[in-house]
């Protein structure tokens, strides 16, 4: 059977040109003349709109050129004038297609006034918009008849292309103090009145709220672990602390287990059944209570949960937006940030798509003014290092560290010693058995620091560390002469050293 090989849409938008229906693409000749002959007339003229124009803006041909020169000479500090770039033209060879030096000459006398030059600058750059989409649309169309074309990623290169111009047309005015002082100030009344001095979303985890003052809008969090360490125990246990005891609408999405399996570590969480039961159903009738008696508080928790496989950050933008306007939605989790893609788009590396990712994510948390926490695998340097302090994660253990540090306003870790075999911490002395360390490690609106959560393995479960809890879940200390070896769950068993028993580390992510 012959293989299809499937066509990737073209990125490159084409000039538009007249519709078959005979309409003339969107332009604005008149006030691109009038914009250029004021650039060469005002001094500072050029300073005003060189956020608002590019070359591809100007529909005319002469005209791009024209402002390819005049750009070229604001990039040197060079004077902006008839002169000048005329002769920039003639030295790039340019200047009989540009028009000629009467052309140019032409294009100062047709300025009425300078002092609209940012209101018809704000013109023109619409009027270039438009034509982007109509090429686009029609480039989308001609792909959609094409029936070996892929149209799931003929979807995803639609939605890339819009976010595309969508974030070149996205201009924000420069905002007088004033109005900002007063939003400031209104954010610090509301802090003022909750409990505890929190600010932004509490976590639940009394220490952890203490540090960063709850999670605060329009940050990016990374929370980052090797596998095995609870990543995603810790947000299913901070997802409840937020939607059941604070009534906190919040969406997860996880792009590694379904919803279902999701939901049911939720309820080893709540229930504090063990997760086998939970798979085998094989409970006592006080189990059965217990899980009845306690799934309540689930019920109709503002918890909304999306599980679309190598989610793309451009369905997550749309998504997002629906689930703030419609739910409330005040904080997003992702779980996790190395299995979203960028499809649609470009890359000479993982590591650029990364960086993509990583700079909407944050644009995203700007955008929709709410938290967003993006959990991340963390590299191998951690298995290599030794001791207490060595097994601790660094910035530097960050997978594709240098974007994902740089976009985020805040870094956690979770370590757990125990994983390591590290029992005691030997300068303090501290049982480190059962314990789980959140390790805030970049904060850039407060102070780096640590804390210690108690960890209940067998539920998959995070909670602070003087709550009530069963200190049958310690594992017990190795006996003289074995060594331990890491169960699935990250539990431990022992096994006697004559028989060969090795550590092994779990590789899927918990």
């Amino acid at each position: 059977m012959p293989t299809t090989t499937r066509k990737r849409p073209n990125n490159n938008v084409p000039k538009v040109g007249p519709s078959e229906a005979g309409k003339l693409p969107p332009q604005a000749p008149e006030l691109e003349d009038s914009v250029l002959g004021a650039l060469m007339i005002e001094k500072e003229a050029y300073a005003t709109v060189a956020d608002l124009l590019r070359p591809e803006t100007f529909y005319k041909d002469q005209n791009r050129l024209v402002f390819e020169a005049i750009r070229a000479l604001a990039a040197k500090d060079q004077p902006i004038d008839i002169l000048s770039v005329a002769e920039k033209l003639k030295n790039q060879g340019t200047l009989e297609q540009a028009g000629g030096a009467l052309y140019i000459s032409e294009l100062t006398r047709r300025v009425a006034s300078t002092a609209h030059l940012r209101y018809h600058a704000q013109i023109v750059a619409q009027k270039a918009t438009a034509r982007d989409l109509i090429a686009m649309a029609a480039q989308i169309e001609e792909s959609a008849y094409d029936e070996t074309q892929d149209v799931d990623e003929l979807m995803q290169h639609a939605e890339a292309s819009i976010f595309e111009i969508s974030q070149r047309a996205q201009k924000r005015d420069v905002t007088q103090i004033d109005p900002v002082i007063e939003e400031a100030f209104e954010r610090m009344r509301k802090a003022s009145k909750n409990e505890g001095n929190i600010s932004g979303v509490p976590s639940g985890f009394k220490e952890l709220d203490k540090i960063t003052s709850g999670w605060q809008k329009s940050d990016l969090i990374i929370i980052a672990a090797r596998p095995a360490m609870g990543k995603t125990a810790f947000v299913l246990s901070m997802a409840k602390n937020m939607a059941v005891n604070y009534k906190r609408p919040v969406a997860m999405f996880s792009l590694e287990m379904s919803n279902v399996q999701l939901v049911n570590r939720l309820i080893m969480n709540v229930c504090e059944i063990e997760g086998d039961k939970i798979k085998n159903g094989k409970f006592t009738n006080q189990e059965w209570n217990q899980l009845e008696h306690k799934v309540n508080e689930l019920q109709g928790a503002p918890i909304y949960v999306d599980d679309t496989p190598s989610l793309s950050v451009f369905e997550l933008r749309s998504k997002a937006r629906k689930l703030v306007r419609e739910k409330k939605v005040e904080l997003i989790i992702i779980d996790y940030l190395q299995l979203m893609n960028a499809t649609g788009m470009n890359f000479g590396s993982r590591e650029q798509e990364i960086s993509i990712i990583s700079r909407n994510l944050k644009a995203l948390a700007k955008e929709l003014d709410i938290p967003i926490i993006a959990l991340s695998q963390l590299n191998r340097n951690v298995e290599s290092r030794t001791g207490v302090e060595g097994k601790t994660p660094q910035l530097s253990d960050l997978r594709e560290s240098g974007a994902i540090e740089q976009d985020a306003d805040m870094v956690c870790f979770i370590h757990r010693p125990e994983y390591y075999h590290l029992y005691n911490d030997e300068k303090t002395g501290k049982d480190l058995r059962g314990l789980g360390q959140i390790i805030v490690a970049k904060h850039r609106n407060g102070a780096t620091d640590s804390i210690w959560l108690r960890f209940r393995n067998k539920f998959a479960k995070f909670q602070n560390e003087d709550e009530t809890w069963d200190d049958r879940d310690l594992t017990p200390l190795p006996s003289a002469g074995e060594v331990t070896i890491n169960s699935r769950m990250g539990g431990f068993n022992s096994l006697p050293e004559s028989e060969g028993a090795t550590l092994q580390q779990d590789a899927a992510p918990f």
